[in-house]
C-alpha cells in the first residue's frame, strides 16, 4: 500500500506538523489507497471535456474560510450539493453563488465511483479545485459529510501535486506521495477522516492542460 513514490516526509516545507512526535508509531497513518495511472491520457482528456462543460453553468470562485482568509485554490461543484465556504463556515449548498443549481455530476464520474466502490452510496457532489503553480491545500480533514462510513475518491488532472497525509489526529507525523494526472486517491475505512493537504506543484509536469496547473476532483456522498 501506498509504495508508489512514498516518502517520509523530510523537505522544510514538507515536514510532519508535529516534529516532536517522532516517537509515534509511524505506522497507525492511516494510508489512503492510491490507484497510480487509473486513468489513462484518453480518459483524461474526455474527463477534462465534462468538467470544462460543468464549469460553463457553473464557473470557479473564490473561496474564504471563517476567519476571512481566501483560499488560493478556486472551487466549484456538481450535483445535488456544492461545498462552499464563507464567514458562516464550511457547508454544502444546493447553488452556486451565482443562484443557479449545480449542473450534474458528470456520468463518466458516476462510472468511475461505482466501478471503485461498488457497495458505496451513491455521490451527491463533485468539488472541483483548480491548482495554478502558486496555489496549495493546507491540512484538513473532510468531514462536513453527514454520514462518515461513506468513502470519497479523489481524482487528479494536470500537473503532479505533492500530497501530504496523516492520521485523524491533527498532530501526527505525516507521509508525502507526488500525484501524478490520472491517479485516483480514496479516503474509506480508517483513512476517511485522516488530515490530508497539497504542499505544491510540480509546474508544467503534464501537458493535459495547455497551461500549468492542476484540477482536482472530489466526489462524496454528504446526507
Amino acid at each position: 500500500m501506498l509504495q508508489y513514490r512514498l516518502a517520509l516526509t523530510t523537505a522544510e516545507n514538507e515536514r510532519p506538523t508535529d516534529m516532536n512526535a517522532k516517537n509515534e508509531d509511524r505506522s497507525l497513518i492511516a494510508a489512503p489507497r492510491l490507484l497510480p495511472g487509473q486513468l489513462d491520457r484518453v480518459a483524461q482528456t474526455a474527463l477534462v471535456a465534462d468538467i470544462r462543460s460543468v464549469l460553463t453553468k457553473a464557473p470557479l470562485f473564490a473561496q474564504t474560510t471563517a476567519r476571512g482568509q481566501k483560499l488560493s485554490v478556486q472551487m466549484s461543484s456538481a450535483g445535488t450539493l456544492g461545498w462552499v465556504s464563507d464567514r458562516h463556515g464550511y457547508r454544502y449548498e444546493p447553488q452556486h453563488p451565482s443562484g443557479t443549481a449545480w449542473p450534474p455530476i458528470p456520468e463518466r464520474l458516476l462510472t468511475l465511483w461505482r466501478d471503485l466502490l461498488p457497495d458505496a452510496r451513491t455521490p451527491e457532489s463533485c468539488l472541483i479545485n483548480y491548482y495554478t503553480a502558486d496555489a496549495r491545500m493546507g491540512l484538513h480533514q473532510d468531514r462536513d459529510e453527514a454520514d462518515l462510513t461513506q468513502p470519497v475518491l479523489s481524482i487528479s488532472l494536470g500537473d503532479d501535486a505533492l500530497f501530504r497525509f496523516g492520521t485523524s489526529h491533527s498532530r501526527s507525523p505525516t507521509r508525502s506521495v507526488w500525484l501524478s494526472s490520472g491517479d485516483v486517491v480514496i479516503l474509506e475505512g480508517p483513512s476517511r477522516l485522516a488530515y490530508h493537504g497539497i504542499d505544491r506543484l510540480r509546474e508544467g509536469s503534464s501537458t493535459l492542460f495547455s497551461r500549468p496547473g492542476r484540477v482536482n476532483l472530489t466526489l462524496r456522498v454528504v446526507t
